[in-house]
């Protein structure tokens, strides 16, 4: 199937622009796209799995394009994962070789690979010979929040699919040009950000940073944000009238990754007179619901199920709350599955087929689905990213200081949810700063703790398990 027709006919139409400065910004046509991309598909013919260090580059992008072109499944790698997790993907995954920009050093792990450098200044013919839709384009990994990280296998078909329903749900066309400021390892970033923008022949400008000057001389129809962004978007914007017109005048800010506030819809509304539009989805399942274009979205959900989408709500045990749900759902968007976990791939599935998000929801008088919690309670939502406690703390209790340990997420105005660590040290407490450091050497940054309250005990129920929601919030 043609994952990204516009590349086999390029024009001189610009695919790709990355950088906030005008004068210092690196860019490529869609003639010089297909350049690179496809004399980088010829040297990976054969291959079947190569990882991508997905540095928020011009070289990630040409580095993807050209293993769709390939046929070969692309593994994004996050240039900052810890050690640990990044020998788990790896050793998971089994990549044949890293593709990554010239000179950036690797980290261990991924230096032993063998390597092969991206040159978006080559050139060589686009080939034209393409996988069925059913043949994996990417693996992408989960936060990690039950355990250990998962692949979740994409299928070509799977991706276009979704696409296409996005671009029906937001009215994407090739004249289009799209903005913003995200990693390019996961779903959001990548997938609708930098494939969406080359299936449909438009722009994609990633400006590093989601800073409201730098947006506003972009010229941007559609915007890709997570709350966290938006949040200090809006504050910029309250002092900066000029900037805030001349985002105004784009024609779609859509918001995902976690719920944005309704504060914070507000400020954004009064400030450029959008409405932003949510979307909700999973590594697993893509984009499953968006407020659409033509819709005035309702601040709280996350808008209807995509075109090919069933979204279904399963009562919960013991749930006394008329409309409340457990959110499960099939369609052509999802994943064929964990890669190497049959058994967790059949655990996240009910016997009739269906996914179990994990999520509770429950659907508004308009049709609408507004998510109200999660099944587990150890997820946090920060900064647009999705931690499990439980990661956190097992990394705290190797800490030769912490003889106990509780991680929760905390309300936080810019975050979402900042992350907290309640510790009961062994003896004398150990400096804060020195077991957020060892977290964070350990694991991704982002999931390093924000704060770190010492106790001399964790609240336990009768059967000795840790009660979180004794656990100040304030």
């Amino acid at each position: 199937m043609n994952l990204l027709p516009a590349l086999l006919d390029p024009q001189d139409r610009i695919a790709l622009r990355f950088g906030a400065d005008q004068s210092t910004h690196t860019e490529l046509s869609y003639a010089q796209l297909a350049g690179a991309a496809g004399a980088l598909a010829a040297a990976l013919a054969g291959r079947q799995r190569v990882a991508v260090h997905a540095t928020p580059t011009l070289h990630t992008a040409v580095g993807i394009t050209a293993a769709l072109l390939a046929g070969v499944t692309a593994v994004p790698l996050n240039p900052r994962l810890g050690e640990r997790e990044l020998g788990h993907v790896l050793a998971d995954s089994a990549p044949e070789l890293v593709l990554a920009a010239p000179g950036v050093v690797l980290p261990g792990p991924l230096a032993a690979l063998p390597r092969l450098d991206i040159d978006p200044a080559s050139s060589a013919t686009v080939p034209t010979e393409e996988p069925p839709a059913s043949a994996p384009a990417l693996i992408v990994y989960t936060s990690g929040t039950t355990g250990s990280p998962k692949g979740a296998v994409l299928s070509r078909g799977a991706v276009a699919s979704n696409l296409d329903a996005l671009a029906d749900a937001w009215a994407w066309t090739v004249d289009d040009l799209l903005v913003h400021a995200l990693p390019l390892f996961h779903v959001h970033g990548l997938v609708l950000g930098v494939i969406g923008p080359l299936r449909r022949g438009g722009t994609l400008h990633h400006i590093g940073a989601l800073d409201a000057r730098t947006l506003a001389g972009s010229g941007a129809s559609m915007v890709f944000g997570v709350p966290t962004q938006y949040h200090r978007l809006a504050d910029q914007l309250e002092t900066d009238p000029d900037a805030a017109a001349a985002i105004g005048r784009a024609r779609l800010l859509v918001s995902g990754s976690a719920a944005l506030t309704a504060v914070d819809h507000a400020r954004l509304h009064r400030a450029t007179g959008l409405a932003v539009r949510e979307r909700y989805g999973l590594t697993e399942t893509l984009i499953l619901t968006a407020a659409r274009a033509e819709d005035e979205p309702e601040p709280g959900t996350v808008g209807r199920p995509l075109r090919g989408t069933e979204v279904r709500l399963t009562p919960l045990a013991g749930e006394q709350a008329d409309g409340l749900g457990a959110v499960e759902v099939r369609g052509p968007g999802l994943f064929d599955g964990y890669l190497n976990r049959p058994d967790a791939t059949a655990a996240a599935h009910t016997p009739d087929g269906w996914f179990c998000t994990g999520d509770i929801g429950r659907w508004t008088a308009s049709g609408a689905l507004a998510l109200v919690g999660r099944s587990a309670t150890d997820l946090i939502k920060s900064g647009g990213y999705k931690i499990g406690a439980g990661e956190i703390e097992n990394a705290l209790l190797e800490h030769a200081g912490v003889a106990e340990v509780a991680v929760v997420g905390v309300p936080d105005d810019d975050l979402g949810e900042r992350i907290v660590a309640f510790v009961v040290p062994t003896g004398t407490a150990p400096p804060e700063r020195e077991l957020v450091d060892h977290v964070a050497t350990l694991l991704a940054p982002h999931k390093r703790p924000r704060e770190v309250r010492f106790t001399d005990a964790l609240p336990r129920n009768d059967m000795g398990k840790v009660v979180k929601a004794r656990l100040p919030r304030d």
